[in-house]
């Protein structure tokens, strides 16, 4: 497996070489072919190239088996035609990677004031409120006067129904509950149709329990009682805004895993942003990365037909659980390991037997 690596902005490299360090204990384990390749994105590629994705880049990675993106300051770029390219927005509009997986999922030996969860967001990930994943050209956001602004949303058959199929199948390799997120009180239309076609599809899933809730009262219900969502599907922005706050409920955002998945193609992405504040600091949280790239693995060894892959996948996940289950975490979650310490931890234990137990108490 060819895994394109690009670092990102801020604490993304600090991140990534932690990643990548864990990646390369799972490969030595599991006996993985696995090839990291490194590219520079964002601020290094604007300096070295004049643009944050440079030509040739798009290539690269549809070459490769899988992509690894650290993040990447999007609020600094601006202007496309200034080489300032969204790397996030560019990379999942290429490979049409539709669907936003996000796992969340409380840890034993961490603080928790929410109740034991383990549940996942499913976001569609290429239309909605989403001003640049709307239109063949230009965006979907109207100047119509100095003072007013017009937003279109785009709402399709198609993205709701492929985004149906992948939350559907996904809960029925689960524990076989779907929960529909909408507003088709309000967006009738739109919202109205993307609750339509979920249940239509889902109606193809036997035994598969589902329900639907609207997305303010959702909030309210995810919050009071998280254990009780399996599998969750919204649009995009409902899907955006509900996957932060079910990973910050586990704990921090810095340990929700995030896998954007195409019909043949994959990226990996942590959950937050580039947090330039701590950059350089060795106190970042690199959990998300290395669960997003847990998530890659798994992926590929289902395309594959290869096992191995998927028991590596599960295996990263297991060595997480077992640092936390130790007291062992970074400062976001009240422990005291910096990002590199913290990528260690898991490696280390992905290599021990400690990873088998915690395999055994899952």
């Amino acid at each position: 497996m060819r895994i394109v690596v690009l670092p990102g902005d801020g604490i993304g490299p600090e991140i990534t070489a932690a990643t990548s360090n864990v990646l390369r204990v799972a490969a030595a384990r599991f006996d993985l072919k696995l090839q990291l390749e490194e590219h520079a994105v964002g601020h290094a590629s604007l300096e070295q190239f004049g643009t944050t994705v440079r030509p040739g880049l798009l290539e690269i990675v549809r070459s490769a088996d899988g992509l690894i993106l650290g993040p990447t300051a999007t609020a600094d770029f601006k202007d496309e035609h200034s080489g300032e390219v969204n790397p996030s927005k560019y990379f999942r509009k290429s490979f049409d990677l539709f669907a936003n997986l996000r796992p969340a999922k409380t840890y034993p030996g961490l603080r928790n004031r929410f109740g034991a969860f383990d549940l996942v967001v499913v976001r569609e990930n290429t239309e909605g409120f989403y001003a640049d994943r709307n239109m063949e050209q230009g965006n979907s956001e109207l100047l119509v006067t100095p003072d007013v602004v017009i937003s279109l949303r785009r709402i399709t058959r198609h993205c709701c129904e492929r985004i149906a199929h992948a939350a559907c199948k996904l809960a029925m390799n689960r524990r076989r509950h779907l929960t529909i997120v909408h507003k088709s009180n309000v967006l009738k239309l739109g919202d109205g149709m993307f609750l339509d076609i979920c249940r239509e599809v889902a109606r193809g899933y036997p035994g598969l329990a589902v329900d639907d809730i609207l997305v303010d009262a959702m909030m309210a219900h995810v919050v009071r009682r998280p254990d009780r969502f399996d599998v969750i599907v919204a649009t995009n922005m409902f899907g955006d805004i509900l996957s932060d706050l079910t990973a910050e409920l586990s704990g921090s955002l810095g340990l929700g895993g995030s896998l954007n998945v195409g019909a043949d193609f994959a990226m990996a992405q942590a959950a937050h942003g580039s947090a330039p504040d701590i950059a350089g600091r060795d106190v970042a949280n690199p959990t998300s990365l290395i669960l997003s790239a847990a998530l890659l693995l798994a992926w590929h060894g289902e395309r594959r037909g290869d096992a191995r892959y998927a028991a590596a996948g599960r295996a990263i996940e297991d060595a997480v659980a077992a640092v936390m289950r130790e007291g062992r975490a970074t400062r976001d979650v009240g422990g005291d390991l910096g990002t590199a310490a913290m990528g260690q931890a898991i490696a280390e234990i992905l290599q021990s037997d400690r990873a088998s137990a915690a395999a055994a108490a899952r």
